[in-house]
């Protein structure tokens, strides 16, 4: 059988230009181990964008493997409504020992846009039961990503995804977020006082008073091209968002377990948001999961008699499933016995010193930023004054295809090629992929 023909015949692939599949049709995995996928005809590619992110430990890790078969014979879903089940509570015991200090109440979800929409819910309606009703707004870092729903893409404000849905998202006020290579106030992310903070007090003082939380992609702008900015910068938001009475929402959907050298993008800030959400990483890449993770006093706000009509009235399907509650038990225990945190610093450094050696050399590199052990490559066209290349060209794409031939999958944002690899990569791994990304680098320019 064709498989890539059949696929074409019923499938509609996510973020894609199907007319692009006309010259690159889809690759038909068959199996995966470690960081490596096969096709159906035995070829190899190393997955270093861990399949979207949430694959944390390798394709089919032994031990979550063996979690999510053990679980399969015991129960696989119950209505989490006035029911409940061992592996999800044993996960929010678990999660307890790393999360910031204060949160502690778990709302489940099955995606991370779920997540998000969860918790700009909840936010509103803590500050309509706490008699804030006038705190109807939501702010949200310019060039950010949270997920495609019509809250969470309201949320988010990348062209990309949004623009055609514009005339039916939410009226989000945006604030200029920290562009660290091109800064307008001249600094480095690595010693300035984050002066652009002065954007976020501009729209705090204009929309403070109206705004019940500001949601954040911690540390790191994802889909904006791997942009990273400084942990103070943060600190300065959290100090705001008390200053007004806004909650912080923390997306760690993306930076979260291990990503940026912490358990949570947080951790670098020592911040404790108002409610933090979580996927990808929480299951290890095996089941759909996400959690909105609050506090307290904002659980406290929807704990009534039924008929006062408090309570949070958002549900899924698919919320606290056993099954992925196994594989997210089976991550933590990976992380606790094998030590997953403590040896991450060291091999951070490692691949960042590899790949920074090997691209920086190249005349149109303009940076090579990173964090933990996410590494993101800009393209330019010119490396003195950082012009960017012509998007008609496609480069970051061109390399792309350059380097599935040769077996490596990087997907790039824009012209931004970017290294995030499962936790578990290899030294040896981490050398051949950063020889064959520069090859394929060198052959597209």
């Amino acid at each position: 059988m064709d498989w890539q023909t059949e696929d074409l015949k019923y499938i509609w692939h996510p973020c894609s230009q199907m007319k692009d599949y006309e010259t690159l049709p889809p690759i038909v995995i068959e199996r995966g181990e470690g960081i490596n996928l096969y096709d159906i005809n035995g070829k190899c590619y190393k997955d270093v964008i861990s399949s979207w992110w949430c694959n944390l430990l390798g394709h089919c890790n032994p031990r979550i493997t063996k979690a999510l078969k053990e679980q399969s014979e015991k129960l696989e879903h119950v209505i989490f409504a006035n029911f409940t089940h061992k592996p999800v509570i044993t996960l929010c015991q678990k999660l307890m020992n790393y999360l910031p200090k204060g949160l502690c109440k778990f709302n489940f979800a099955d995606n991370g846009s779920s997540a998000i929409e969860m918790a700009l819910k909840m936010s509103f309606q803590y500050h309509y039961q706490t008699g804030n009703k006038k705190k109807k707004r939501f702010m949200a870092l310019s060039d950010g990503y949270h997920g495609e729903t019509l809250g969470a893409l309201s949320a988010g404000a990348l062209d990309l995804y949004a623009e055609i849905y514009k005339p039916i998202l939410l009226d989000v006020k945006r604030i200029n977020a920290p562009d660290c290579f091109r800064c307008p106030y001249g600094k480095c992310r690595n010693n300035c006082n984050c002066e652009c903070i002065i954007e976020a007090e501009k729209t705090f003082d204009t929309w403070g008073e109206e705004t019940a939380a500001l949601i954040i992609e911690p540390l790191l702008q994802g889909s904006a091209g791997m942009r990273i900015y400084p942990p103070l910068y943060i600190k300065k938001l959290r100090e705001l968002c008390d200053k007004y009475n806004v909650h912080l929402i923390a997306d760690e959907i993306a930076t979260g377990y291990g990503r940026t050298g912490k358990m949570f993008a947080c951790d670098w800030a020592g911040v404790s948001p108002d409610i933090m959400c979580l996927s990808k990483g929480l299951t290890g890449g095996y089941m759909p999961m996400a959690a909105a993770v609050t506090t307290q006093e904002i659980y406290n706000a929807f704990y009534d008699d039924y008929l006062k009509g408090r309570a949070f009235m958002h549900s899924h399907t698919y919320a606290g499933n056993p099954l992925a509650a196994a594989c997210a038990n089976a991550v933590l225990d990976i992380f606790k016995e094998d030590q997953i945190l403590d040896s991450l610093p060291m091999r951070n450094s490692l691949f960042h010193k590899i790949v920074s050696e090997k691209f920086l050399q190249h005349k149109n590199v303009g940076e090579v930023r990173h964090i933990g052990f996410i590494n993101a490559i800009e393209l330019v066209k010119n490396k003195e004054t950082k012009e960017p290349f012509e998007a008609a060209l496609r480069t970051g794409y061109q390399v792309y295809k350059k380097a599935l031939k040769k077996g490596l999958i990087l997907r790039p944002l824009g012209d931004v090629l970017y290294f995030n690899p499962p936790l578990i990569i290899t030294e040896e791994d981490m050398h051949e992929i950063v020889n064959l990304a520069f090859e394929a680098l060198e052959e597209t320019i």
